[in-house]
Parts: C-alpha cells; sequence; structure tokens
C-alpha cells in the first residue's frame, strides 16, 4: 500500500487533505509535524472515520534534517501541506536523501529558485517533485491547459480569481506568507508576444457570474503562467486577475499595506498581515466564496471560438485540497509519475482533474 506522509497534516490545508486522499484511495497516511499530540489526536478522528487503521501519528520537525530523514523513512510520497518555506532546503534535501517523491502547497519564490537548483539532480535521482500546488497556484495554468484542450489555437487566456471566505478566514502563519508575496509583488501580464511587467496595478473588468458579477480586478502573476507562451505560441495575451472581498481592503487597506511592507520588510510583516485580515475579516459582504475562472478564445473548426470555465467552492481550504488530492491521483495511477520537478498544473492531465474535482465537492461550470 502506497505510504504517503503530510507535514503539516493537521492544519487548515492538510485535514481536508487527508480526508478526500482516504476517501478516494487505498493509501496509508501518516500525520506529522511538531505537535505529536495534535497529530495524534486527529489521526483518531481520521481512523474512527475511515475503518482500517490507515492513518498514523508522527513528530516530524521540518527544521531538523534528522527528524525528517527518519519521518520518511518507508514512505513514497512527501506532502507539505505546512508554512515551512524557510526550511524548504532541508525538507527539499531529506526527500532526495531517503528517495522519496514530493508535492508542496506553498507559494514563496525562494523556495521555488530552490527547487528549481534541485532539478537536475532531482531528475537524475529518478524522483516526481511536485510544486505550487492548491487552487492559485495550480489550477491557472491548469485551466489555460484545459482551454487549449477545447480549440484548434489558443489566442487569449484571461484567469481570474474571487476570493471571500469572510470570518471562516482564521489567522494562520499563511497570512505571514501571503505578505511575504505582497513584499515580492510585481505583476506581469503578456501581451503581443512578451511579458511585461506592470508596475502598478493594471485593471480589468471580470464578470464572475451569479451573485458575484462584474468586479474590476487588479493584476497579478505566478510564475506557473511564465512557460505557457513557449507551450502554446499561438497566444498572444495572458494574465491573472484578482478581485478581494471587499472594495475597502482591495483599494485602500492593500496598498497601505504594500507601503507598510516597503517601509519596514521585517518588522511589518506581522502588523501588516493582521490589518489585511482584519479588513477580510470585518470588511466582507456575501457572496461567501472561492471561484476562479478562465476566459479563452481562438479558433475550433477552422471557426473563432470562445471558451469559459469556473471553479468554486465555499471554503478556500477545500478549494486548495481538492486540486491537491486529484492531482495525487494521478500520481497514484502512475499518469503524473514522471521524473523531474514539475509544477501542478503544468504535469495534471487537466481534463481529468476537473472531472475530480467536481467529484469530490467542486461547484464547476464551463461554456
Amino acid at each position: 500500500m502506497t505510504k504517503i506522509l503530510i507535514l503539516g497534516g493537521y492544519g487548515q490545508t492538510g485535514q481536508p487533505l487527508a480526508r478526500h486522499l482516504l476517501r478516494q484511495s487505498p493509501v496509508e497516511l501518516v500525520i506529522a509535524g511538531r505537535s505529536l499530540e495534535k497529530a495524534a489526536a486527529f489521526t483518531a478522528l481520521l481512523n474512527a472515520e475511515f475503518p482500517g487503521g490507515r492513518a498514523s501519528a508522527l513528530r516530524a520537525d521540518a527544521a531538523s534534517a534528522d527528524s525528517l530523514r527518519a519521518a520518511l523513512r518507508g514512505v513514497d510520497l512527501l506532502v507539505v501541506a505546512a508554512p515551512t518555506t524557510r526550511h524548504a532546503q532541508t525538507v527539499a534535501r531529506a526527500a532526495l536523501d531517503v528517495g522519496v517523491d514530493y508535492l508542496d502547497v506553498q507559494l514563496d519564490a525562494g523556495k521555488l529558485a530552490l527547487l528549481q537548483a534541485l532539478a537536475p539532480e532531482i531528475e537524475r535521482a529518478g524522483r516526481c517533485f511536485i510544486t505550487e500546488a492548491g487552487f492559485h497556484p495550480g489550477l491557472p495554468s491548469a485551466m489555460v491547459r484545459w482551454a487549449a484542450a477545447r480549440l484548434d489555437r489558443l489566442d487569449s487566456a484571461v484567469t481570474a480569481g474571487y476570493l471571500n471566505m469572510g470570518q471562516a478566514l482564521p489567522y494562520s502563519e499563511a497570512v505571514d506568507e501571503l505578505m511575504q508575496l505582497f513584499q515580492e509583488y510585481q505583476a506581469q501580464v503578456f501581451k503581443n508576444g512578451a511579458w511585461t511587467k506592470t508596475g502598478s496595478y493594471e485593471l480589468r473588468k471580470i464578470d464572475f457570474g451569479g451573485a458575484i458579477g462584474p468586479r474590476t480586478c487588479y493584476s497579478m502573476f505566478f510564475e506557473e503562467l511564465r512557460d505557457l507562451p513557449r507551450q502554446y505560441p499561438s497566444l498572444r495575451e495572458l494574465g491573472f486577475y484578482m478581485a478581494g472581498s471587499n472594495w475597502l481592503t482591495d483599494w485602500v487597506i492593500t496598498p497601505v499595506v504594500m507601503l507598510g511592507l516597503k517601509l519596514a520588510p521585517k518588522r511589518g510583516l506581522r502588523p501588516m498581515g493582521k490589518l489585511m485580515w482584519w479588513g477580510m475579516q470585518n470588511l466582507s459582504r456575501p457572496p461567501y466564496t472561492v471561484l476562479l475562472k478562465v476566459e479563452a478564445s481562438g479558433e475550433k473548426d477552422g471557426q473563432p471560438a470562445r471558451v469559459q470555465l469556473a471553479v468554486s467552492h465555499p471554503d478556500g481550504y477545500e478549494l486548495t485540497a481538492i486540486p491537491v488530492a486529484a492531482c495525487l491521483l494521478q500520481w497514484l495511477d502512475g499518469s503524473a509519475r514522471k521524473p523531474g520537478l514539475w509544477m501542478m498544473g503544468h504535469l495534471a492531465e487537466p481534463l481529468r482533474l476537473f472531472e475530480d474535482m467536481q467529484r469530490m465537492g467542486v461547484e464547476i461550470s464551463e461554456a
């Protein structure tokens, strides 16, 4: 039986991921983290919910190479579902040393650069390392690939996200990670054959449909998008745009946060994170949901054509865990178990990915 260790398995993303994996596949799970007490408590819940005793608990410290290597012996795959990017080298090196595959649910430029530097060694070792997994990053490039599969020629692909979890969003180290992303913020869009830095916000009106309706969105950039124009040479426009939970947070608090992070990069991290979290918690109004969509155009059967895909879930942590579980179903059957370093959205077969996500509870609509 395949054994998967989830580092941070009792956290906000680790818990739903563990449940989906046990529900969808005959895997054995190790729930690991710094707190053996929390790991054991969640493991007991899992074994009560899923008969067969397929979950076990273990203490593992991302800061300790010895602890990680000991934890990974006998494991087939390490899933990093904890905000441990400052220990990314230790974690990745432990996986390589022991000889296990790897997947992370993290967004961090430093982590990505480190893994890219290790890519030749990962491929020589015959290991499959999957990074940038989750819903964003993770799904934007998969959605573009879905659109490309529906068209004979892909000319334009605009991806967009709406994030409004209201008071269902607890403060965690993941908010600190978001602040680190803001520190590195440099939006880019692909137009007329080249990636262009937008400097300040590039605004675009996106219609999310339903109760959300049209929203003014600002441009963002995920590294997973960068290589898509090479994969699809006909692309002339590509980008990601984001609408937040409320206009005051988007257009007043967010600029203040970004200025604060620029003036005090280290000392401002936690205070600015608290300010952003307060705005999202207290100023947001329904509809509470997380939604991603792609609007793409090109050619089909010799005629101009447009396609759209939207995915949504009221719980952002579920929408993070479900794409990972769907990707891992492909890893488990071998179709996505390829040596090398891969971004999730580039590795998983997109049509099956979204079908499996829908089966696991994500609302999906296409046109």
